[in-house]
């Protein structure tokens, strides 16, 4: 795992003033993907950013704020790569659909420790400003399965919240796996394969919904 790099790409050059709340959450995101979400604490984040045992309770109550602001950051970062992938469903809103369900993958598979933050509690995170960036990731894909199914007929919202439900449910079980080490390409199981083809039966069975209303 390389902690030589931040949140936003840039190479950390040790802790400063001023800095401290970001060097923690990254420590923890370094820490997560290691370890998993249940394996680290305040103590070992602050080791590792150098600091006293005492001072992560400068900017977090707790282990679970920490956590709870590691996945908000988690999902603002997701939801960004989502629009992009997205990217107002040019050229084609299939297409565009297909690029959202690839750039899910590419996510959790470079931001292990940000993916696992994310998915630890959603009980936990009601109410907090890490669901509200979660529905904000879930609206982006509504807004791009309703864009399809419009295509083919005029869909009911219902409708396309269901196909973004079971689109999401498909992306986070074959993210989950490949990064369990269960899915490699080497042994003939390519996770965007898998995911292109799962994803087209979704989005085919729901076509045909639309179809027969």
């Amino acid at each position: 795992m390389n902690r030589d790099k931040t949140f936003f790409g840039h190479a950390r050059r040790g802790y400063h003033h001023g800095s401290l709340k970001d060097a923690l959450l990254e420590a923890a995101r370094s820490l997560v993907a290691e370890h998993g979400p249940s394996g680290f604490t305040l103590t070992e984040a602050a080791k590792l950013v150098g600091v006293t045992a005492g001072a992560p309770y400068r900017h977090f109550a707790d282990r679970n704020a920490l956590m709870g602001e590691l996945a908000r950051r988690g999902f603002e970062l997701f939801g960004e790569r989502l629009v992009r992938a997205w990217d107002e469903g040019r050229p084609d809103a299939r297409q565009a659909l297909a690029r959202m369900g690839l750039a899910y993958i590419a996510f959790a598979r470079a931001e292990p420790g940000l993916y696992a933050a994310m998915f630890v509690n959603g009980k936990a995170a009601a109410g907090s400003l890490s669901e509200v960036a979660a529905i904000h990731s879930l609206e982006t894909l509504q807004r791009a399965t309703g864009a399809v199914l419009a295509r083919f007929g005029a869909a009911a919202p219902s409708e396309a919240r269901k196909l973004a439900y079971e689109l999401w449910s498909l992306s986070h079980g074959v993210a989950m796996l490949t990064l369990a080490g269960h899915f490699d390409r080497a042994h003939g199981a390519d996770p965007a394969a898998i995911m292109e083809s799962a994803a087209n039966a979704l989005l085919e069975a729901a076509i045909r919904r639309v179809r027969e209303r």
